[in-house]
């Protein structure tokens, strides 16, 4: 081992000695780059570790996570500015050459630098993605800030490239030129797709749905949350179908979320009974019905209460409501049906009369009303002449005593 560091070293120097350089200018190069590894690795592991300490004391978690991500950029930076120093001070390289040094460590610190930028974003984004999880409002959709980490990738190594050809004597001028022209064509042709991605992100943080949250809007189409992504909203229905929502019109809808601001579902029920029932009764069987039902029920939520009143007088009956609550709105049906049925049987039992709507329909005259068809004309009345019979009396004919007529 210790024959091939020498014979590298014999190698080195007469290479140095080839362009004129002298062996102890190699030797205070080498010195310098092994400085500059021994203030990293002290970086690494003292003074990054007393950083860390020092974001401690301070409230939130935003600094721990810079500066944790910070120490690979920085300990790259310190060994490729060692490197730099051992080349420049005590080596007299010839005009050419000390250009292209600089040049290529210029684009080495730009490199570096667009390296800590987008780690830096990227922790910072990674932070709030995990604030956000712990926030009441998440979102469990994780779409948005990896695509953001993605282009802030995207937009540093632009960048980057772009300032790295200026650095090398490349006019970057027309690239600027034609990369706002196809920029300005590309936002064009895909705006509804750029629309649909800012809605989306707008969706996502300002938490108005989650998954599994069942919604409808003004449009009619309602059903619970499946997945809210870059493009759409998908919503499965109750017939288990699958509606897709561009992100722009969900945005513009009124949307009603009933498993906000909890799930809890107030279930409202309407009944009338008889002008003729006892009223005070009806109340108190109501009452009894609504209590049993939140005391069997396990979808019905006890705590909230039963609540019932009289709401006015209808065309055929006294209309009443019952008022509980339940625990969610698949609940709300089922709680709904016992009420049905206990009332309806409770009614029942009492004696008490549900009416049913009456009408009473008039017709004019000449009207069928089993049908509501005319009836047929009646049969015209014809009148049979009057028949006149005359005959001769004769004596035969006349009684004994004769006289004017018959006798009575």
């Amino acid at each position: 081992m210790v024959d091939i560091l020498i014979n590298w070293w014999l190698e080195v120097v007469a290479a140095a000695a080839a362009i004129g350089l002298e062996w102890h200018d190699l030797l205070v190069s080498l010195g310098i780059v092994a400085g500059a590894v021994v203030f990293a690795v002290l970086f690494s592991r003292i003074l990054f570790r007393l950083m860390l300490k020092v974001t401690s004391v301070f409230p939130g978690e935003l600094d721990d996570h810079l500066v944790s991500n910070a120490k690979g950029p920085v300990t790259t930076y310190i060994i490729l500015l060692g490197v730099y120093l051992a080349i420049k001070i005590p080596l007299e390289l010839p005009h050419t050459i000390d250009t292209v040094v600089d040049r290529v460590f210029s684009v080495g610190a730009i490199a570096v630098g667009a390296y800590m930028i987008n780690v830096m974003g990227t922790s910072g984004l990674t932070w709030l993605q995990e604030y956000l999880a712990s926030t009441p409002a998440a979102n469990t959709s994780s779409w948005a800030l990896p695509l953001a980490r993605r282009s802030l990738l995207l937009v540093v190594a632009v960048m980057a490239i772009m300032v790295s050809l200026d650095v090398l004597g490349i006019n970057i001028t027309p690239l600027i030129a034609g990369l706002g022209i196809g920029g300005l064509a590309v936002a064009l042709a895909i705006q509804p797709t750029l629309s649909n991605l800012f809605a989306g992100t707008y969706v996502i943080t300002e938490g108005v749905v989650n998954p599994g949250d069942y919604i409808e809007m003004d449009g009619g189409v309602s059903g619970y949350v499946v997945d809210v992504n870059w493009r759409s909203t998908r919503l499965r229905t109750w017939g288990n179908n699958l509606v897709i929502i561009p992100n722009s019109r969900f945005a513009d809808s009124v949307i009603t979320n009933y498993s906000k601001p909890d799930e809890h579902v107030n279930v409202y029920l309407t009944c009338g009974v008889a002008y003729e029932s006892d009223l005070g009764r009806v109340e108190q069987v109501g009452q009894e019905v609504m209590e049993r039902v939140l005391a069997q029920h396990p979808g019905a939520v006890l705590d909230y209460g039963a609540y019932f009143g009289y709401e006015n007088f209808g065309e055929s009956n006294v209309d009443f409501w019952l008022f509980v609550q339940a625990k969610d709105r698949l609940a709300s049906f089922e709680v709904r049906s016992e009420l049905i049925k206990q009332l309806h049987a409770r009614l029942t039992e009492e004696g008490i009369t549900i009416n049913y709507p009456v009408r009473t329909l008039h017709f004019p005259d000449g009207w069928n009303s089993q049908d509501g068809t005319p009836l047929p004309p009646p049969p015209a009345t014809v009148r049979r002449p009057a028949i006149s019979h005359s005959r001769t009396v004769t004596a035969e004919d006349t009684p004994d005593g004769g006289g004017d007529g018959p006798d009575v």
